[in-house]
C-alpha cells in the first residue's frame, strides 16, 4: 500500500496550528523554521511543494493582548488580521534564506464555489509553482463568517491538492499519526496504512485547544483527498527529515490509501467546494441506479425533500438509510422538486449523471 513518491511530483503539506505557535499563541520562530527547512529539503530533493498553513489566529493573541483563542466571529477576524501579517513575515524570512520566494494565498469557501473563481485560483497555484515559487495557503479569516467557512485547513489543504493536481498530501500534526484510540489516555495503536474507507477511521474524533481541526477533519480531508486518486499522510511535524521519509514512502505516521481512480475535475468542484443547499433522500432502486449502473436521477427514485434550493444549486443525495449516496446540481428548484417526487417524468432529470458525484462507500 505506502509506496515512493516520485520526483517531480508535486506534494502538499499542511501544518496545524499546535506545530506553529506557542500554547499562549504567538509564532514560534524554532517551529515554524523547522517546518520550512523540511519543505526545503524536499524542495532540493526534487518536489515542488505548496504550503498549507493554519496558526494565524493565535499568532495575532500576544498583540491584542489576549491569552486564548476569541470567541466571537469579530474577535477572530481581528485576531486573524493582525496574526496573518506576522505569520507571512516569518514564513517570507525563513523562505528567503533559503533562497526561496513565499507566495501568499488566501481563500474562502465562496471563492472556491465560484467555478470561475476556482479556476483562476487553480491557474494562479499552477503558475506559482511553474515560477519556483512556495505557495503559502490559508483560509481568509480576516473576512470569512461561518457560513463561508471551509471548516478548517485540513479540508482546504484537500482542496489545495486537487487543485495542483498533486501526488501526496501530508498533514503535519503534533502526534505521530492516527491512533484506533486516544493516546492521550495511553490506549490505541498507531494506524501504520489504511485504506480510506476502512470503518476504524469512521469513529475518530478530537480537537486541540489553539486550532479549529482535529483528527475527525483529518480523515476527512484524507477521503476528500482520496477521490482525487492522492494518498495522504499523516504525521509528526518534530520528526527530523520527516519529509523525506514519507515521500521515500518509509514507515512513518499514517498513510491513507486512496481510490484507484481519481474523479473529474468538475466533479471534484461539485463534491467538495459547492456548498449543499439541500437533501434529497431516495429509494433502494435509485439506489442502485446511481451506484451501480452510473444513471441519472430521476423524479420517481425522490421519496423526500429537505431544505429550500434552486435550480443548479448542489445538494446531497441520502440513501434509505440516512447514509450519503451522492452530490450533485438539481435541475429542478426545491417546489419544483417536491410536486415531481415520486412520480414519472417526461424525461427530465432530479440531477443528471453529468452533474452527479457518487460518494456511497465503494463507488469508483
Amino acid at each position: 500500500m505506502r509506496r515512493p513518491t516520485p520526483p517531480g511530483t508535486r506534494v502538499v503539506v499542511k501544518v496545524g496550528s499546535s506545530s506553529l505557535v506557542h500554547e499562549q499563541g504567538g509564532v514560534n520562530g524554532e517551529a515554524l523554521r523547522r517546518v520550512v527547512d523540511e519543505t526545503v529539503k524536499l524542495r532540493t530533493d526534487g518536489h515542488p511543494v505548496a504550503l498549507v498553513t493554519s496558526g494565524a489566529v493565535a499568532a495575532g493573541l500576544p498583540d491584542l493582548g489576549l491569552g486564548g483563542r476569541p470567541r466571537d466571529i469579530p474577535g477572530l477576524q481581528v485576531a486573524a488580521a493582525v496574526g496573518q501579517s506576522r505569520l507571512m513575515e516569518h514564513y517570507a524570512t525563513a523562505f528567503g534564506e533559503a533562497g526561496l520566494v513565499a507566495a501568499q494565498v488566501l481563500l474562502t469557501k465562496d471563492v472556491l464555489a465560484d467555478r470561475g473563481q476556482y479556476l483562476n485560483a487553480r491557474h494562479a497555484l499552477d503558475r506559482m509553482m511553474q515560477l519556483g515559487l512556495v505557495p503559502v495557503v490559508n483560509e481568509n479569516d480576516t473576512v470569512v463568517v461561518d457560513d463561508l467557512r471551509l471548516g478548517d485547513n485540513d479540508r482546504l489543504a484537500a482542496i489545495v491538492a486537487q487543485l495542483l493536481g498533486a501526488g501526496l498530501l501530508v498533514i503535519l500534526t503534533d502526534t505521530a499519526g492516527l491512533f484506533s484510540a486516544d493516546p492521550r489516555a495511553g490506549e490505541g495503536e498507531l494506524l501504520s496504512a489504511v485504506r480510506h474507507t476502512d470503518q476504524i477511521l469512521d469513529g475518530l474524533a478530537g480537537t486541540g485547544p489553539l486550532g479549529s481541526g482535529g483528527v475527525a477533519s483529518k480523515v476527512a480531508a484524507a477521503r476528500m483527498a482520496a477521490w482525487s486518486g492522492i494518498p495522504t499522510v499523516v504525521t509528526a511535524a518534530e520528526t527530523q527529515d520527516i519529509l523525506l521519509s514519507v515521500v521515500a514512502g518509509r514507515e512513518v505516521g499514517t498513510w491513507i490509501e486512496p481510490h484507484s481512480d481519481r474523479l473529474p475535475a468538475r466533479k471534484l468542484w461539485i463534491a467538495f467546494c459547492q456548498p449543499s443547499a439541500g437533501r434529497l433522500s431516495i429509494d433502494s432502486g435509485a439506489v442502485t441506479a446511481l451506484v451501480d449502473k452510473g444513471r441519472s436521477l430521476l423524479p420517481i427514485g425522490v421519496v423526500g425533500v429537505e431544505g429550500r434550493f434552486q435550480a443548479g444549486e448542489a445538494v446531497e443525495v441520502l440513501g434509505p438509510d440516512g447514509g450519503l449516496v451522492a452530490k450533485g446540481l438539481v435541475r429542478l428548484d426545491s417546489v419544483a422538486m417536491e410536486s415531481a417526487r415520486g412520480r414519472r417524468s417526461d424525461g427530465g432529470e432530479a440531477i443528471h449523471r453529468d452533474d452527479l458525484v457518487v460518494l456511497a462507500s465503494g463507488a469508483r
